[in-house]
């Protein structure tokens, strides 16, 4: 155990701390609710994969991770999966290929929403490392539509030093983000990979996803589920 994942602990325990994701592999631990209030901690993948097993993270009604026995975690959210507001704008791909930047309630997606289920056993349907999985392949393909030329064919992104039409040079960081899509689409495989790409990608509710993707009622979490972990695993967390 790291020093630093040792006082990370005591801070989430303690003092009310809380986790964001910032970029891919990076999180940073807050104590005042503020997300403009200092950074205490900044945190790697395997640090937040260690706090995520102990003492456990919940997702905070805010937006970012709490720890799961920390005053007030274990209140219940929203009724009727209905949860508190986390407004952003994201960028939604149109049918012709264009985007249109509209503005959305990230406490409403499909991940936010299963994150506060139980299962059977009263255990959270999602883990903390499964979220993270999610919402690191959004980040990433945010940062790839933000690039001039935009396409739905991840795999169709030119490679680097490839001729493109696209104008990119080949350490942009929105290119850099679109292949990391692709690979991440690619590992989770053909079964998997259309669940990520409605839900984090396009930010499909889990019921229009189970309609586009052809499934029965109900069987969209299970595949969610599934794709999270599949996910994380190709992120090293799982």
């Amino acid at each position: 155990m790291s020093l630093r994942t040792d006082r990370a602990r005591r801070l989430l325990l303690d003092k009310g701390g809380w986790i964001e994701a910032t970029t891919p592999g990076v999180y940073v631990l807050r104590i005042l609710p503020d997300r403009r209030a200092r950074v205490v901690l900044r945190l790697d993948e395997s640090e937040f994969t260690a706090l995520a097993r102990d003492p456990g993270l919940a997702v905070r009604k805010g937006g970012g991770f709490q720890a799961r026995r920390a005053a007030g975690a274990n209140r219940p959210g929203p009724a009727g999966g209905a949860p508190g507001r986390i407004d952003a704008i994201q960028t939604r791909t149109l049918p012709d290929g264009a985007t249109l930047p509209v503005r959305v309630n990230l406490g409403d997606s499909a991940i936010a929403w299963l994150a506060r289920r139980k299962d059977a056993a009263g255990r959270p349907w999602l883990t903390p490392t499964e979220v993270a999985a999610g919402l690191r392949l959004t980040r990433d393909a945010e940062l790839a539509m933000k690039g001039p030329s935009l396409t739905q064919r991840w795999d169709a992104l030119p490679r680097s030093g490839a001729g493109t039409a696209a104008r990119v040079e080949p350490g942009d960081a929105s290119l850099a983000a679109g292949r990391r899509v692709a690979r991440a689409l690619e590992a989770a495989g053909p079964r998997l990979a259309p669940m990520l790409e409605a839900v984090c990608i396009r930010s499909s509710a889990l019921q229009a996803a189970e309609g586009q993707l052809g499934l029965r009622r109900r069987q969209g979490k299970t595949v969610l589920k599934h794709a999270l972990q599949a996910l994380a695993e190709h992120y090293g967390t799982g």
